[in-house]
C-alpha cells in the first residue's frame, strides 16, 4: 500500500540518479521526501530539491505533484499509512482484544516519538475526522484501528453517541500524551506511557 491507497481529506538521504527507475518516479519521490522529512525539526520539502536529488527535471514532478502543497498531502498520507500499520501489527501480535487495542494506542505514542517530524506532518495536514460518521474504507489506517479497536471493546447494543464519546476518549489520550512529549512538557518513559494507555477504561460504563 503507498499513499494513493489512503483518502482520509487533507489540507490542501540524498539518493542519486541511478537509484531511481523508470516508471517509477512517484514512489522515488515519496521515498525520498519522507528520509528528507525524518531529519527535520519542522517538516518541509520542495519539488525542485527532490527533482534536483533524484537527476530528473521539475517538469518531471510536477506531472505528478501539481505543486508543493499536493506532494505533502501525499507524504502526510504515507506517513498515517506507516502510523497506522504499526498499529495494526501491534495490535495483532498482542491477540486483538483489550489487550491488542491498548498496544495500538501505546505504539500510536511509541511511533510519535520515535517519528516527531512525521506525526507532525500528518496532523499539520489532516482535515477534521468525524469518527460518527466517516466510512472506516475512507479513512486512514491509524483512525480505522481507532474505530475499529473502540467497536470490538464495546457491547453492540451500545449507543452510537457513547460510541463515538469512547473513540475521541480514546484518540484524545493517546495524541495529547505524544504532544506532551514532543513538546518537551514531559519525559519520555516507555513505562510511563504503558501505565497511562493502560489505564483507559474505553467508556464501557453504561451509568453514564
Amino acid at each position: 500500500m503507498n499513499a494513493n491507497d489512503n483518502s482520509v481529506n487533507i489540507k490542501g538521504e540524498t539518493k542519486n540518479a541511478s537509484s531511481y527507475h523508470h516508471g517509477d518516479l512517484r514512489k522515488a519521490v515519496l521515498e525520498l521526501g519522507m528520509v528528507r522529512i525524518e531529519k527535520q525539526e519542522h517538516p518541509d520539502v520542495g519539488l525542485r530539491a527532490l527533482a534536483r536529488d533524484l537527476g530528473v527535471s521539475a517538469t518531471a514532478l510536477y506531472r505528478h505533484f501539481p505543486n508543493k502543497d499536493a506532494l505533502l498531502d501525499a507524504l502526510a498520507l504515507e506517513a498515517l499509512y506507516r502510523l497506522g500499520s504499526n498499529q495494526a501489527k501491534a495490535g495483532m501480535a498482542a491477540g486483538g482484544g483489550r489487550e491488542g487495542f491498548l498496544e495500538v494506542g501505546i505504539t500510536y505514542v511509541e511511533w510519535a516519538v520515535a517519528n516527531p517530524a512525521l506525526f507532525r506532518l500528518i496532523y499539520n495536514r489532516v482535515e477534521n475526522v468525524d469518527l460518527a460518521d466517516c466510512d472506516p474504507d475512507e479513512m486512514g489506517e491509524a483512525f480505522r484501528q481507532l474505530k475499529a479497536g473502540i467497536a470490538a471493546m464495546m457491547p453492540g447494543e451500545m449507543p452510537e453517541e457513547k460510541r463515538t464519546a469512547a473513540a475521541l476518549h480514546s484518540w484524545s489520550l493517546v495524541h495529547g500524551l505524544a504532544m506532551l512529549i514532543l513538546d518537551g512538557q514531559i519525559a519520555y518513559d516507555p513505562e510511563l506511557v504503558r501505565k497511562v494507555v493502560t489505564m483507559m477504561d474505553f467508556g464501557l460504563s453504561q451509568s453514564d
